[in-house]
């Protein structure tokens, strides 16, 4: 082994961390253990019987399309079905809008080695997911964290930071938002607070990346307009997945913007991976092509609503005064915050060790190294036994350690 490895890392590499959450998976084989950490959709909602028959189908009708390399835009079906479906919602788009790529976290990648050099400023929610700081955090961004409210981030505190950077000549490269069910708060961002910050970035003239991975799983509430549909103007790049909503092992996800901004998506695209790979992509096209995905989504939002009822009627149940948190409209998360003085992240492994419960600690999330009294909990996973279960350990656990 070379002797100083560390003598010639990249300045990249040098500052990037390990995921806390995917840190977090190796206790997953644990006995015993309820895991409220992970982002994971439910297994039972994976579509076996139906993947089954189409890939068979792909590999005796399209193999040689399937198995070869392909175009680093993706799959020209995949892109024409999903751009159907953003057009039957109101979207005005066209397949020149849209490129495929190897789930939203590439996505977000390309994103940050398209825009960001060392130094440069990005505006995010305070908090936000994890995924997106990592990939900003690694290409040198300086995060600004805009606090949010029941509403979503505060549009007045986030020109007050525009306006200041603005006229240092530091514009911020683009500002991140997740506007549906956010990740990790839960939080819906309001259509008048969407057109507000779309104002700010008209006025400031800077680019809003909208990632929209849980989007279609909503259980109450009404469905808000993207601010990509709200925009028309080419601020807006939106990202979406299969993550959530059909399986994420096939690693598909989307880029919709300006085909000026897609053409050098594609450009650091193929100098990553190429393309996505063409099997995957085809099989999920014809997956939609058969009319499986929306009853399947139906069916995934009425398994989750379930869930998500009894995480909330649980943690009013067993949690102590003391801690709070959101409701979400949909989504796969809430986030719990405790009184100031506790530390979730130096409890975590007690946690796990005492009530054999994992979470996500809440610091993770915020890009001011604060959030340590807060923690992300993930009921789309566990069973809905294991949902009441864990909460009642989880709240059992932290009564004892406010107690102290």
């Amino acid at each position: 082994m070379i002797t100083d490895l560390n003598d010639i890392l990249s300045t990249n590499i040098k500052g990037m961390k390990r995921s806390a959450i995917r840190e977090l998976l190796k206790f997953l084989g644990q006995p015993g253990l309820i895991s409220f950490s992970g982002g994971f959709p439910s297994p039972a909602t994976f579509p076996i019987e139906e993947l089954k028959g189409i890939i068979n189908e792909v590999m005796d009708n399209e193999a040689a399309f399937a198995l070869q390399y392909g175009a680093t835009e993706g799959d020209a079906l995949l892109r024409t079905m999903l751009v159907n479906r953003y057009k039957a919602s109101g979207v005005d788009m066209s397949i020149d809008n849209m490129i495929i790529t190897t789930a939203s976290q590439q996505a977000l990648d390309l994103i940050a080695k398209m825009f960001i050099n060392r130094g440069d400023y990005v505006i995010v929610g305070l908090p936000s997911y994890l995924g997106g700081l990592s990939a900003f955090n690694s290409y040198g961004a300086n995060m600004i964290g805009i606090p949010m409210d029941e509403e979503g981030e505060d549009p007045a505190i986030m020109e007050a930071h525009l306006k200041e950077l603005c006229g240092k000549g530091q514009k911020p490269k683009f500002i991140y938002l997740i506007p549906d069910f956010q990740n990790p708060a839960g939080v819906t961002m309001t259509e008048r607070r969407r057109k507000e910050i779309l104002q700010l970035a008209y006025k400031y003239d800077v680019l809003i990346i909208e990632d929209s991975p849980y989007r279609e799983l909503r259980y109450e509430g009404e469905t808000q307009k993207t601010i990509y549909e709200l925009d028309g103007t080419g601020h807006v790049v939106l990202l979406g997945t299969f993550s959530k909503i059909f399986c994420p092992g096939f690693r598909i996800g989307w880029v919709v913007g300006h085909p000026d901004v897609l053409d050098k998506i594609v450009v650091g695209k193929q100098a990553t991976d190429l393309c996505t790979p063409p099997f995957t992509q085809r099989i999920a096209a014809r997956y939609i092509e058969k009319g499986y995905l929306d009853p399947k989504i139906a069916e995934i939002s009425k398994m989750y609503a379930e869930k998500q009822k009894v995480m909330l009627d649980s943690l009013a149940k067993y949690m102590p005064e003391e801690v709070t948190w959101t409701h979400p409209e949909g989504g796969l998360f809430l986030m719990a915050k405790g009184p100031e003085s506790l530390d979730t992240n130096a409890l975590l492994l007690d946690c796990i060790k005492e009530a054999n419960v994992a979470y996500v600690a809440g610091n993770s999330f915020f890009c001011d190294g604060k959030g340590y009294n807060t923690m992300r909990l993930n009921f789309s996973y566990e069973s809905i036994e294991k949902n009441v279960e864990g909460c009642q350990r989880l709240g059992n656990f932290l009564k004892k350690v406010i107690k102290k």
